[in-house]
């Protein structure tokens, strides 16, 4: 267990890169178990989430070199088990995207329910009601389920609500399947694309990706042998993270003083940047980096968060800090997960104004002084949400659980110090 410790107040000035998206690599290397050879993944983030869905890969008898700093070689055609890890599903929300892979490559799979962290556990019918369409059977016995099926078919799914893991999931079991496979009203998520690119170039039929319907044509089992991709195709570079790229913009609003964040991807921060423009934060855009400073004076803001390319549910808690520097009143409106607003407590004990409506929405009045304490991180977001809090604070802070953050921000404390931050890690 570790912490940080954190004082306030410091200009951020320099240059910090995003590094590769998370949500884009966990899904790759889920991937590689449909291939008959190795693939090569570069620009992954090192973060804890990435070699946890290592640890799963290799447990299911799959094997990965390191090549250098940030390429891995995944060896999913190695893998000869279908049963997932348990202890290690139950901290990562993302095993849950090996359930295709494993059902196209063995016809059957046992796993439990997945988790990560407090907004983990959240339902898996998507999945379950997906896959027993596209011909498999399920049991379960309390948080273990267990499926198969002799012939994955081709079916037309309809997601009732948008799902990023579920879209892909599906869509790599789908591969495989006997037929043609629809997804309506699937997520349009950037990630989304950039598994199906990897695919298509590598053998798959997947047109449609990064609109709400996609059509894949399966291979079915007779003539399905794993993809085999000309060489040049097998490697996966990495996109950068547009939910770090978020972070920093917002950072850079609060602390900023000319901060350059390096290798963003400009179109995928739109959302974000048409709530800076709305609100009075200025900032100077290039072709793959953003220069910005801390705002004189920032307005308050009705926000709603949306599946892509609406705002994203992952830098609600981070533009919550935001807002409590804003004149005047913000109304959040959370529509993706339950449960994603009980951080609020905590920002209300450092001296915020937030009042809380409903499990879905929150009231922000400011802009209010923060002064720091002790806190503990509930999750992933909320978790650097409470680091740029109490980076703006009054004092002194300590974040405690900070296990949740290296879940997807790699060595933040160290990347944030080369930049003027005060923080500190501390082993405990």
């Amino acid at each position: 267990m570790a912490k940080f410790a954190l004082s306030g107040k410091n200009p951020l000035q320099g240059e910090i890169e995003v590094r590769g998206s998370k949500n884009a690599v966990l899904k790759v290397f889920a991937s590689s178990i449909l291939f008959n050879k190795p693939i090569l993944v570069k620009n992954a983030p090192l973060v804890s989430d990435v070699f946890k869905m290592g640890d799963l890969i290799k447990g299911l008898g799959g094997k990965i070199e390191r090549q250098g700093e940030r390429t891995f070689k995944i060896f999913g055609n190695k893998t000869d088990s279908f049963s997932l890890d348990k202890e290690i599903s139950k901290h990562l929300r993302s095993s849950i995207v090996l359930l295709g892979p494993l059902l196209a490559r063995f016809k059957k799979v046992n796993f439990v329910y997945p988790g990560g962290c407090v907004i983990g556990k959240r339902p898996i019918d998507f999945f379950l009601n997906g896959f027993s369409k596209m011909g498999a059977k399920i049991k379960e016995n309390g948080e273990s389920f267990a499926m198969s099926t002799k012939e994955l078919k081709g079916a037309e799914i309809f997601f009732r609500e948008r799902s990023v893991t579920a879209t892909e999931a599906l869509m790599m079991a789908a591969v495989s399947a006997k037929g043609k496979t629809i997804l309506r009203n699937a997520a349009q998520e950037p990630e989304v694309k950039h598994l199906a690119d990897f695919l298509a170039d590598s053998g798959a039929r997947i047109k449609g990706a990064g609109t709400s319907v996609i059509e894949i044509e399966g291979f079915g089992d007779k003539i399905f042998k794993g993809l085999n991709p000309r060489e040049e195709k097998r490697e996966f570079m990495t996109p950068s993270d547009r939910i770090e790229a978020g972070s920093f913009a917002v950072l850079g609003a609060l602390l900023g003083k000319n901060l350059v964040i390096r290798k963003i991807i400009p179109e995928e921060l739109s959302s974000v940047l048409a709530c800076f423009d709305q609100i009075g934060i200025r900032y100077e855009l290039g072709k793959n980096w953003l220069r910005i400073s801390k705002a004189d004076k920032i307005a308050g803001l009705n926000l709603k968060t949306e599946p892509y390319p609406g705002f994203p549910t992952d830098l609600q808690p981070i533009f919550a800090v935001l807002l409590t520097q804003a004149k005047g009143e913000s109304l959040i409106f959370e529509t993706v997960f339950e449960g994603r607003l009980e951080y609020i407590n905590e920002l209300n004990r450092m001296g915020a104004k937030i009042m809380l409506c409903d499990p879905h929405r929150i009231i922000i009045n400011g802009p209010t002084s923060l002064k720091g304490r002790e806190m503990e991180s509930p999750d992933l977001r909320a978790g650097l949400a409470f680091t740029l809090s109490a980076l703006i604070a009054e004092g002194k802070s300590v974040i405690h659980n900070i296990e949740h953050i290296d879940r997807g921000y790699e060595k933040i404390d160290e990347r944030l110090q080369k930049i003027g931050a005060k923080i500190k890690r501390i082993s405990q």
